[in-house]
């Protein structure tokens, strides 16, 4: 019997087809051919978990990432999360289906200054079949404008077109006796890097520590300003602190300041998409 969290998703939005129909793996085979079928299913789970960022109460000092209240949260709850939230939750419910995920931890190079060097705070997966000899690295948790919209292969150099994107995985070279790759997205006519990861497999429990870090250190983006984005193949939404951008597959850019808690609220529901908890909501009354 598949576990309560995977039987919410399902029934949650069996009717978008992201978990029904062709292409949907066997239960207990543990790799699957990865034939067009699959691929159209994990892309459509992909754009159903793809990040949406929402305010939490000041006193919770971090997210949990247990499986059901990621469930509770992300589905039934009509709310967003960051990539510790949206991979986990993906990475159960794609194992639940047949496929064998690994995931794997990184260090966002998007934004960074120089050679600045970040902790590995990021999350993604790689999802492997019995037909390929590589896997596959998928991530519904990135929130940037170069977020992958499909998945790609872990081949150096391959361009995937995840309309109207472009992305490519580089080998990197250095002191670590691991496989290095660097994601990046092709942006404003050039490739910009979005992040570096290594093919170290971690575990479910090295994620309560990141996610600690991340939720609770004084510098992390997320405890300097509200940060909330949400990805789609035609835009490009972003709200930091009062900024609200929205970026076209045109190039066209927008920018305003959000002039209330009460648009704020307006927007959340309307752009974002996210169910707005009645504590928000109160809280601005």
């Amino acid at each position: 019997m598949s576990s309560p969290y995977v039987r919410l998703y399902s029934n949650h939005d069996v009717r978008r087809g992201c978990v029904s129909g062709a292409g949907r793996p066997q239960a207990g085979s543990r790799r699957l051919p990865r034939h067009e079928a699959d691929a159209r299913h994990v892309d459509a789970c992909a754009r159903l978990l793809h990040p949406v960022r929402e305010p939490r109460p000041r006193q919770w000092p971090c997210a949990s990432l247990e499986l059901d209240d990621l469930a509770a949260k992300l589905v039934s709850g009509g709310r967003g999360g960051y990539c510790y939230e949206h991979n986990l939750l993906f990475a159960a419910v794609l194992r639940e289906l047949g496929y064998t995920v690994s995931l794997h931890s990184g260090r966002v190079l998007y934004g960074a200054r120089g050679d600045a060097v970040r902790p590995r705070s990021h999350t993604m997966l790689l999802v492997h079949f019995d037909d390929e000899p590589q896997p596959y690295l998928t991530d519904v948790g990135f929130g940037t404008v170069g977020c992958l919209l499909a998945p790609i292969p872990l081949i150096a150099d391959a361009e995937l077109r995840d309309e109207p994107r472009r992305h490519r995985l580089v080998r990197e070279t250095g002191p670590n006796p691991l496989p290095t790759w660097t994601l990046q997205a092709h942006t404003d006519g050039e490739w910009v890097n979005q992040y570096m990861f290594t093919e170290e497999t971690f575990l479910p429990v090295d994620y309560q520590m990141l996610n600690w870090y991340t939720s609770t250190f004084p510098r992390s983006p997320f405890k300097l300003a509200p940060f909330i984005q949400h990805n789609s193949p035609e835009r490009h939404l972003e709200l930091t602190g009062k900024t609200l951008t929205e970026r076209h597959v045109d190039g066209t850019r927008a920018v305003r300041e959000i002039e209330d808690r009460a648009e704020l609220i307006r927007l959340l529901r309307t752009e974002f998409g996210i169910d707005v908890p009645q504590y928000f909501v109160e809280s601005a009354s």
